[in-house]
């Protein structure tokens, strides 16, 4: 007969309850019966023999309620059973026996998660942390879930919802999935500041990333935990600083959320303090500059008038602003890095000063305490990874030398220069530092340049296509580091029924080891223009020029050239200067160009800027065909906008924003007859000066020409003596070889140089998309031309596609 032991023992403890207090404590625990044997049912993984040892009843013995409860509870603290009951055996002997009956716990063999989309599934699925091959505990599957759920709220998605599922797998083994539906992220309603008082909460909202949503479709109110941090520790403060209040404080923030609308209220509870004006600005420990030179960095001085005052008006004192003073502080420590003081401090102080009359202002007193120390001195400089390239072709681009102070303005230089020599992959890693004497706080530094070669060199075949020849192929080869020592040799063969082009050159930027560089460049060309019946025109001959470096200036070079060329012309060619053609014409043309270029991130620049002037003179002393004077002016300007994604700074890779400004102009003196080309057409991008949204030759001196969409016979009157053309343009730089930006042209060509009108300008506008490939350079880009007109002179701007590829659209 089995009986439920369990309960014949806790009944004999009731019993005892009931009895007095001292009578319990004088009598002996009341006790059950005696156990001869224990047995085990229910198990299959688990030993007998473990289970009878971790229950441990004694045996031949009288049992307790107390003995049955430790036994349980030790059968249960081991995880493996889902159910433990005790029960008693009588045998026909009248021997008791005792069985302790169990259902194991089933095996966890995986756990997955369904339906993350949002966030990383790996970081859902850290959260779960549920031991596989182990009894699967209920309990860590809910607080799984509590995990994963405060990770959606955490990340805003307080809407979401989690759905744990065990699925037997067979009569041991299990499975958790969990399900979670994300929903969408809470939506911020109302941003409500408590304590302000000083400022509107207004000016407040409009300094913080989390924002309320609102009417338009960018006013989404998103939640952010990320950015409502920085709103509390940097943003907000940051605004209350601005106007004063140094003593301000973020006392408490709180989200109230409404799950069933997905909305949220914050709340921000601020203490203001008092705005503080300011009192006197001085500086102390300085040497190396002069009070007066860093007083001039003082944002403070004249706060009350100048631009800043007309902008945002300053009617009231002058109010101290936290931000001001850190710019300036940074701006005063660049100042000694940028003079070989590296080791200096600058330690900005804020000195409050409370009046005792309340009705008065507080007012902090400036101090900047400088420890200048002394000026690092750079003891050598060191390559580290160019196995091709030689170290001199290196430390020809470099601003600094062994000896000189260490400043970071041309430490900064020159690892820019570097970097657009174009050997080594980007982004470079900035250069290392290292102490000559570590125990010396002011030791003199090793600079070392860590650089990884990468292919410079490049066999080039394919085809090429041009709206102006027609389809042809290419053969080429190209090397810009030459045995590594920075010479560039090309030799380019391009070939088609309407072109064949042969070009070699050779330039070494470092004749006999010297600053001053040359090229020499031959070319045989014949290319046949299909565009508005052109004609051909065949082309050979040589040019030769040197660089020579200005003084004291690593930026600006000037480069006098010498070409010599004889063409022939085929075709409509042969009339488009309006004079007879010669058999043979023969061009002898002297040049001096002034370049000056800090452009950096070639191909595509991010900052810096290059102007150059070229003034060229043909024919008279030199002999040849013709006799006239050539002026070109170009200028390319730079700035950085923002890096997305990367670390950012100088190495930090990432998509670089960038604003650009070209401006080129041109001017043409005397009769260059029969050297049509040396004039000036416009319109599109193959032949003559670009201007997107407009087909060749269709800007003219008259004005736009119609005809020059279907292809009209090019007459003498679309060549003028002089041209303006300029381009703004808003690009993403992705990486050394892909481009893309959106661009206003602006343009214009005319017959005289004396006709030069700015004022007069056609205008494109669009996108395009440049890419650098071992095939040579492609370019697209879609253009709208915004003072088209069509053949009766009516308005009819319009959409034009430009494409290129190959190196006859360089």
């Amino acid at each position: 007969m089995r009986l439920p032991i369990v309960a014949a023992v806790l009944a004999v403890g009731v019993g005892l309850a009931a009895r007095p207090a001292g009578a319990r404590a004088q009598e002996p625990e009341a006790v059950g019966p005696k156990v001869d044997s224990v047995a085990v049912q229910g198990n299959h993984r688990i030993a007998r023999q473990s289970i009878v040892n971790t229950a441990a009843i004694p045996l031949h013995a009288a049992i307790g309620f107390r003995d049955l409860q430790r036994a349980i509870k030790a059968l249960y603290g081991t995880a493996q059973f889902d159910d433990v009951r005790i029960l008693t055996e009588v045998e026909p002997d009248s021997t008791e026996i005792l069985v302790i009956a169990v259902k194991e716990r089933p095996l966890l063999v995986r756990a997955t998660v369904r339906g993350v989309d949002k966030l990383s599934e790996s970081s859902v699925r850290d959260r779960i942390e549920l031991p596989i091959g182990r009894p699967l505990d209920y309990g860590m599957v809910v607080r799984a879930v509590q995990r994963i759920d405060s990770l959606y709220q955490s990340e805003g998605y307080y809407l979401a919802q989690v759905k744990p599922e065990i699925l037997p797998q067979d009569s041991e083994h299990v499975r958790v999935d969990f399900t979670v539906d994300e929903g969408r992220r809470i939506a911020i309603s109302a941003v409500r500041i408590e304590g302000a008082q000083g400022l509107a909460a207004r000016q407040i909202v409009a300094g913080m990333k989390t924002r309320p949503e609102g009417f338009w479709w960018f006013q989404r109110g998103e939640y952010d935990q990320d950015e409502l941090r920085k709103d509390l520790e940097e943003r907000i403060p940051g605004v209350y600083g601005a106007h004063g209040y140094v003593d301000f404080r973020v006392v408490h923030d709180t989200l109230l959320v409404d799950r069933e609308n997905g909305k949220a209220v914050l709340d921000i509870s601020v203490e203001e303090g008092r705005p503080y004006e300011i009192g006197t600005v001085t500086v102390e420990g300085n040497h190396a500059f002069s009070t007066e030179q860093i007083l001039s960095l003082n944002p403070f001085a004249g706060s009350q008038s100048g631009l800043r005052c007309f902008l945002h008006g300053c009617s009231g004192p002058a109010w101290f602003d936290q931000t001001r003073w850190d710019a300036a502080t940074e701006k005063l420590r660049t100042q000694y890095n940028n003079s070989g003081y590296i080791y200096a401090q600058v330690d900005p102080r804020v000195d409050r000063v409370i009046p005792e009359d309340s009705t008065q202002a507080p007012v902090v007193n400036l101090r900047w305490l400088v420890d200048e120390g002394r000026p690092a001195i750079i003891n050598k400089i060191e390559f580290m990874g160019n196995d091709v390239t030689y170290d001199r072709v290196i430390r020809d681009a470099l601003f600094v030398i062994p000896g000189d102070v260490f400043a970071q303005d041309r430490i900064i230089r020159s690892y820019q220069a570097i970097s657009n020599l174009g050997y080594f992959e980007q982004p470079l890693p900035f250069p290392d530092t290292h102490k000559v004497n570590a125990d010396d706080p002011y030791s003199d530094i090793d600079l070392i340049f860590k650089v990884k070669e990468k292919h410079t060199g490049s066999v080039n075949f394919g085809a090429s296509v041009g709206q102006g020849t027609g389809i042809g192929g290419f053969i080429g080869l190209d090397e810009p580091n030459l045995f590594g020592q920075g010479k560039k040799g090309h030799l380019q063969w391009q070939f088609g029924g309407n072109l064949n082009d042969f070009e070699l050159s050779y330039t070494d930027p470092q004749l006999w080891e010297s600053r001053v560089s040359g090229t020499l460049s031959l070319h045989d060309t014949r290319t046949t223009y299909t565009i508005a019946n052109l004609g051909t025109i065949a082309t050979r001959g040589a040019t030769i020029q040197f660089g020579f470096p200005l003084p004291n200036n690593r930026y600006a070079r000037i480069f006098p050239s010498y070409t010599l060329e004889w063409e022939r012309y085929s075709g409509e060619a042969q009339t488009l200067g309006g004079l007879p053609r010669c058999a043979e014409c023969l061009r002898s043309t002297a040049s001096l160009a002034f370049m000056y270029d800090t452009r950096s991130g070639l191909p595509f620049p991010t900052s810096g800027s290059m102007h150059t002037v070229t003034l060229s003179t043909t024919g008279g002393l030199l002999g040849g065909s013709a006799e006239y004077q050539r002026l070109d002016l170009e200028g390319h300007w730079y700035a950085p906008v923002a890096v997305l994604g990367g670390t950012g700074g100088l190495a930090g890779g990432g998509v670089g924003l960038v604003l650009g400004l070209t401006a080129k102009s041109g001017f043409v003196f005397g009769n260059s007859a029969p050297f049509f080309e040396q004039l000036f057409s416009m319109g599109g991008t193959q032949y003559g000066i670009p201007l997107r949204g407009y087909d060749e030759f269709s800007i003219t001196p008259q004005g736009f020409n119609p005809l020059a969409t279907s292809g009209a016979t090019v007459s003498p009157g679309a060549f003028g003596k002089s041209f303006f053309a300029a381009t703004a343009e808003f690009g993403a730089r992705i990486s050394q070889s892909v481009y893309t930006d959106i661009f206003y042209d602006v343009g214009n060509v005319y017959a005289t140089a004396a006709a030069f009108n700015p004022t007069r300008l056609f205008r494109g506008a669009g996108i395009g998309v440049a890419l650098v490939t071992p095939l040579g350079p492609i370019g697209l880009d879609l253009g709208y031309g915004f003072d088209k007109v069509d053949t009766s002179g009516n308005p009819a701007p319009g959409w034009k596609l430009h494409f290129k590829m190959g190196n006859v659209f360089q």
